[in-house]
């Protein structure tokens, strides 16, 4: 996202594998009047775009479908004097579904103050991953942005955003890998990391709470930093991921390794992630003897069977959490993580870190643990 917002001129935008900046990026192009393409990976173009490419072309985008209608690549012709939608005296209406990533929602917020008569979003259906909409609205706030959320609705009066300062915290997405090193670590053992706000607006500090039944104690300390201490794990619960998706795949891992019974709902949008992130844990649990078991309708169920590590080679379907999710498991014996560069997208120090709490690595062809 960075390189890319420092190159204003290009013709064309490579968002390589990362989702967030192809949604948010299609907004801002597209709304800032660009006439451009944007593009990404082969699996980049199998994810779904419409609803957002749709959504702006109601507001007056230009946008073309280069290649396969409905997905990237994109191309963007500018757009049309003010929005093509209905305006009430008020705002820009648009209706969009509540059950797609929020990606789609918080990129159309955040050009929402852009827009001569605003904007008021009208959610329909089950609405997914409801904490990142929340933090996108927070962080406007912040900025200048005048904006409610009214549960199923979503108003941004147009205002432009004002230059402020802002101290970016630590990523709980990311801590959540650390939890599950503890979580196999031996009773007794800690861990402590920084730049994690107690009060976040990130969905994925539910990490904390969801890791007690899997046996880490989280203790929050001054100056931003969280205490993490291995304790005895409970035996079975219940876990809806509607709200923390990307956690999904580490507490599968975890419960399988722990021989904790988990229940999981929630999962439906890791089929349209990276990967399908349900057929990629079913496949890699089952090298360990662990399963990932469809017991009703989008309700899924891990369970272990003499659960080992002793080798075994990890495929990570270009998806960095695969990655990140299984490496560890290394604690428990060696294993191989295939294409372990995966990791760049969100965490990109991610082996060396490992590395710092003593784990080793043999980085060819991939880390050995």
């Amino acid at each position: 996202m960075q390189r890319l917002l420092q190159q204003p001129d290009a013709a064309l935008f490579d968002a390589e594998d990362a989702g967030t900046v192809m949604r948010f990026l299609t907004a801002y192009l597209a709304m800032t009047g660009r006439q451009t393409e944007l593009t990404g990976t082969a699996r980049m173009k199998e994810r779904p775009i419409r609803v957002l490419v749709e959504a702006l072309q109601e507001l007056g985008a230009r946008i073309e479908y280069r290649e396969e209608p409905g997905y990237p690549p994109l191309r963007l012709l500018g757009r049309t004097p003010g929005p093509a939608t209905e305006a009430t005296a008020d705002f820009t209406e648009l209706t969009v579904r509540g059950d797609i990533s929020s990606q789609y929602i918080s990129a159309l917020l955040m050009v929402g103050p852009t827009l001569p008569h605003g904007l008021r979003i009208r959610l329909t259906g089950k609405v997914g991953s409801r904490p990142y909409i929340r933090m996108t609205l927070a962080l406007m706030q912040h900025f200048g942005a005048v904006c409610r959320d009214l549960g199923e609705v979503l108003e941004v009066r147009p205002q432009a955003y004002e230059p402020t300062n802002y101290t970016v915290e630590g990523d709980w997405s990311a801590a959540s890998y650390w939890y599950a090193v503890v979580a196999l670590a031996p009773v007794g053992s800690h861990l402590t990391l920084p730049t994690l706000r107690r009060y976040s607006w990130q969905g994925d500090q539910a990490i904390a709470g969801i890791m007690a039944h899997l046996g880490v104690h989280t203790d929050f300390l001054a100056d931003e930093q969280v205490r993490l201490t291995k304790t005895a794990p409970g035996k079975e619960f219940t876990q809806d991921f509607t709200d923390c998706p990307d956690l999904a795949q580490t507490i599968a891992v975890v419960a399988a390794a722990t021989g904790v019974a988990v229940v999981m709902t929630g999962l439906e949008s890791l089929r349209i992630k990276e990967t399908d992130r349900i057929a990629a844990l079913q496949i890699e649990l089952a090298k360990f003897g662990g399963a990932l078991t469809e017991v009703d309708d989008e309700c899924f169920r891990v369970s272990a069977e003499n659960f080992r590590v002793n080798g075994q080679t990890v495929a990570t379907y270009h998806d960095h959490r695969m990655a990140m999710a299984f490496a560890p498991l290394a604690l428990l014996g060696p294993l191989t993580i295939e294409d372990p560069k995966v990791v760049r997208k969100s965490y990109p120090q991610f082996w060396r870190e490992l590395e710092k709490v003593g784990f080793t690595t043999d980085p060819t062809p991939a880390p050995v643990f």
